[in-house]
């Protein structure tokens, strides 16, 4: 299984950040890869989310968050067609006083298909980098921050 993990400041609040985190359907006005998401069931605390992505070409996928207000939110693989497994986390702290966010972004992945270890390292890890500044770039447009 492959996986990446990254951790990086935001200036935002924990709840601004998991405001950001957990509104699914908003993720294709600022990730570029993500096509459409929508929430499928919602219950408290947890939703089954269906992405529709593109990387290197169209998946879609399915996932079932668990939701900590402010602190954190996980997910675990449901159905899709390239994956076989996937998990990961977004996990959340105060930083300066609580005016911004330490946030940890943990994903672990494994393909249907035969994919080598570094190529399925490579393709959890392409996208991180964008991710991160597109969170940063949302932050700004959403808080003013």
């Amino acid at each position: 299984m492959a996986g990446a993990q990254h951790t990086e400041v935001f200036n935002c609040t924990p709840d601004e950040f998991y405001q950001l985190v957990t509104d699914y359907e908003k993720y294709p006005q600022f990730l570029s890869e993500v096509k459409e998401c929508r929430v499928l069931k919602s219950e408290t605390n947890s939703k089954l989310v269906e992405y529709k992505v593109s990387v290197i070409k169209a998946i879609t996928y399915q996932l079932r968050t668990q939701e900590t207000q402010a602190q954190k939110v996980s997910w675990e693989f449901v159905s899709g067609d390239v994956f076989k497994s996937m998990s990961g986390s977004w996990t959340l702290a105060p930083e300066a006083g609580g005016a911004k966010t330490k946030a940890t972004y943990q994903v672990e992945g494994d393909f249907k298909i035969f994919v080598p270890g570094p190529v399925a390292k490579t393709l959890l890890n392409v996208n991180l980098p964008a991710m991160m500044a597109a969170y940063h770039k949302r932050i700004k447009e959403v808080y003013g921050k």
